[in-house]
């Protein structure tokens, strides 16, 4: 019998002889075992490490708990349970060709890895629709707190519907001397089940929500790149839209690494559904732990993109890192992380009509222009106040007229 199993395990391939299995076509050597032990070792060690500060950074400072920045933690601890859940044992079973772990965590390991991986990549899908929403109709409402939390519940519990067949089928099997973990399908692997099941994971958990991101990214960009400004626009508004530019980036960047990371890994099943015999090849064992390796590794990326490309999240790292003798945790990245800017609100008329106009006295960075929830009920309460019309402008659309936030927690929210 075929011991592969789709798509979340290891694939393996047994000599048999009638019901007798009388050896096990992979092996490896104790310098090649030792190599791959240090590289996924490498992946658990970072992601968890990473993610869990990217964590503590949000929820332990009050101006990093924006809406956008809840679905980079729930992103976050997807990317950590991947990890911690999924990758060692999966490493250990393509080593050893021999499932070690009982049916419990068979159903479990089939199961848990499509709902991490469904909830990180519609994170991502909902900071990009956030982005869009807050650079295309910074006047629209804008989802509260409570709403988030809804979305992200609603992510996962639609992730977990989506991975329980995965689970539902899965059994262990005994083919001496080694126990194999699989999913067996109704009508056998190849058959049109688990063939219409990879195909509707492959669409729903990489192809749709990448064309969403590409779509909404790219109007976002036209809109931030795209335009011209015309006149000599205030600091405040090249400030504001620089920060919209470096947030739009770095997003950009963690969407293409996960893309990339998880590109071979659909490809390479979608071939084994079609193409059995790719299973049965001596060099196949090595090309999946590469290609494992690699679509794991996707869970270490974001906490590094995230220090390089944003200087709010480099002070929170320095912060949390602040006990190694090498790294320094400045005044001014306290100030970075806890800081809020007092801000003042004046109301200007357009050939629009009414639009608001926020001025203040900057902040220590750039930061990362994450949004939250409103933009006037809050910068109301300050006082008011009238100026001539605006020019019209080609740029980015601030709203009806000119829009411009550039001080404390509401730089964030733009």
């Amino acid at each position: 019998m075929d011991a592969t199993h789709m798509p979340w395990t290891v694939t393996t391939e047994w000599y048999e002889d009638g019901n007798e299995t009388i050896g096990n076509q992979f092996q490896q050597s104790n310098l090649q075992v030792a190599l791959w032990a240090i590289a996924y070792t490498l992946i658990i060690l970072v992601s968890v490490t990473g993610n869990v500060t990217v964590i503590w950074i949000i929820l332990a400072h009050r101006r990093m708990r924006t809406v956008t920045n809840y679905f980079i933690v729930n992103l976050a601890f997807s990317d950590v349970s991947m990890a911690t859940f999924n990758t060692l044992f999966n490493f250990v079973y393509a080593l050893h060709n021999d499932w070690y772990f009982g049916l419990g965590y068979c159903r479990f390991q089939n199961f848990f890895p499509i709902t991490a991986m469904f909830s990180s990549i519609y994170s991502m899908a909902a900071i990009a629709v956030d982005r869009y929403m807050a650079i295309i109709h910074p006047l629209k409402p804008r989802l509260s707190s409570t709403s988030t939390r809804v979305v992200i519940a609603l992510i996962w519990v639609v992730a977990v519907l989506l991975a329980f067949p995965q689970c539902y089928y899965s059994v262990t099997e005994f083919y001496h001397p080694r126990t194999v973990c699989l999913v067996n399908w109704p009508d056998d692997y190849g058959g049109t089940h688990q063939i219409s099941y990879q195909l509707a994971l492959i669409l729903l958990i990489y192809l749709f929500p990448l064309l969403v991101m590409l779509v909404t990214y790219s109007l976002v960009g036209r809109s931030l790149w795209g335009g011209a400004i015309p006149g000599e626009p205030s600091d405040h508004y090249h400030h504001q839209i620089t920060a919209k530019r470096k947030v739009v980036k770095m997003m950009v960047v963690v969407v293409t690494t996960f893309a990339l990371c998880w590109l071979p890994y659909h490809i390479y099943f979608i071939l084994g559904s079609f193409n059995k015999d790719i299973y049965k090849q001596h060099y196949i064992q090595q090309v999946y732990l590469a290609i494992f390796w690699l679509a794991m590794s996707s869970t270490m990326y974001n906490p590094i993109i995230y220090c390089c490309l944003n200087q709010r999240f480099r002070a929170g790292f320095r912060q949390a890192f602040s006990w190694c003798p090498f790294i320094r945790f400045s005044e001014e990245d306290k100030t970075e992380l806890q800081h809020t800017n007092t801000f003042r609100v004046t109301m200007t008329r357009s050939y629009h009509g009414d639009s608001t106009r926020v001025h203040g006295p900057g902040t220590t960075g750039p930061g990362l222009p994450f949004s939250s929830q409103h933009t006037g009920p809050k910068a109301q309460q300050a006082p008011l106040r009238r100026h001539p019309a605006p020019q019209k402008t080609n740029g980015p659309n601030l709203g009806p007229g000119l829009l411009e936030m550039s001080s404390g927690a509401k730089l964030l929210e733009t």
